[in-house]
């Protein structure tokens, strides 16, 4: 691959392999790096600690590409670190000015939030560039899966956001507890395929090409990335219904929402909008993916957003099929639907009538010490934003 990019195709896809503690990350990583279509793939592993104990568990590609990064949280005080290696790395593993990697695993810490590192990708960009965000992946352990989701958080948000959910250690589990742990990743997610892993093993083409960009027809693939009919029949507020105790006696905070919406949005609304929510509630915005009809605007366009990081919206040139619905879905925390829809007609109307810090659940006084977060996006109208996302 030349150093010169050129195009959404020639961007590197980076993955990020997530789960919590002893879900088996490492394990999964060790086999893939053995996968044939991984002998071009540039690891990125998340050292927690002032000496790499992963290293030593880390099976390297016939390449050699493995990038150790020491001394933090990848997620945090090295972040840092993260942005450089990227930066660099297409020229310091170059050969003869081509690039020897063509993609990118980039592995956390069992405790670490990915949305900080889906914010480095989304929001640097020369980051942009260079690379485009293929997916998240996340390991849960089906033995031990559901007393974690009950008692941390970062667990619950790991399998949220995830496009592909690794069940490991389903050889220890018996049935009927995994039949209860997938329904419960279900409702945290229900557009992420769940595949059972025994001992890491599992082929790396079932967990790549998550994102909207299909590299085997060199175009966007809207539909697959979105997988918004994945969320019929799972309700609009799965947990406001008592009669599904197996799934909901868990009492998450964290839900999938699926908005859609038949008629076009105005874009000073939408703009809006998004504006309010990712200012305001932007912390229990966990994901957002979206295509929308803007009104006039003759073109789909894409969304993706993480936190209070909204990527740069892509127009595309055509509606990738008759549905030209706006489908947008959230994964959000403490959060209803009908906060959603409700902060939308508000923006219809004429905003000097209200006063939005009464308005339930966005209480400006809730951002406290948020507010003054910059958030990636544009001050022109979203729909006239051109783009590149993934």
């Amino acid at each position: 691959m030349s150093l010169l990019f050129a195009g959404e195709g020639s961007r590197i896809p980076v993955s990020v392999l997530t789960g919590f503690l002893g879900s088996g990350k490492t394990t999964v990583l060790n086999r893939l790096v053995r996968d044939p279509a991984m002998s071009r793939a540039l690891i990125v592993i998340n050292e927690f600690g002032a000496v790499g104990l992963d290293h030593d568990l880390v099976t390297r590609s016939t390449e050699d590409l493995v990038v150790e990064m020491m001394g933090g949280c990848l997620c945090c005080t090295i972040r840092g670190d993260l942005q450089r290696t990227l930066s660099e790395a297409p020229f310091r593993f170059a050969d003869d000015g081509n690039c020897r990697f063509d993609r990118v695993v980039i592995e956390t810490t069992g405790l670490a939030d990915p949305a900080p590192i889906l914010h480095t990708l989304m929001a640097d960009y020369h980051l942009q560039s260079l690379y485009r965000l293929d997916g998240v992946i996340a390991t849960v352990d089906a033995a031990a899966g559901m007393a974690t989701l009950d008692s941390q958080e970062e667990s619950a948000k790991q399998a949220a956001v995830a496009d592909r959910l690794l069940l490991t250690k389903t050889d220890i589990a018996s049935d009927l507890p995994i039949r209860a742990l997938e329904a419960r990743l279900r409702v945290l997610n229900p557009a992420a395929p769940i595949y059972h892993v025994l001992e890491g093993a599992i082929e790396a083409q079932r967990l790549f090409d998550a994102g909207i960009y299909n590299p085997a027809n060199k175009s966007n693939d809207v539909q697959r990335w979105l997988n918004a009919e994945a969320y019929e029949g799972h309700g609009h507020d799965a947990h406001n219904h008592h009669d599904r105790h197996d799934v909901n006696r868990h009492n998450d905070r964290i839900r999938a929402i699926c908005l859609t919406f038949d008629e076009p949005l105005k874009d000073f609304a939408f703009d809006r909008w998004i504006g309010l929510l990712t200012t305001f509630k932007g912390p229990d915005l966990l994901r957002i993916k979206g295509i929308v009809n803007i009104e006039g605007l003759g073109m789909p366009l894409v969304i993706h957003g993480v936190q209070h990081v909204l990527h740069t919206p892509v127009a595309l040139d055509a509606w990738p099929s008759e549905d030209k619905r706006t489908r947008m879905v959230f994964i959000v925390r403490n959060m209803a639907e009908s906060d959603l829809r409700g902060m939308l007609t508000l923006m219809t109307t004429n905003l000097e009538q209200f006063d939005l810090q009464g308005l339930d659940g966005f209480d400006a006084g809730e951002a406290s010490g948020y507010g003054s977060v910059p958030v990636a996006r544009s001050e022109l109208p979203i729909s006239g934003l051109p783009g590149n996302v993934s």
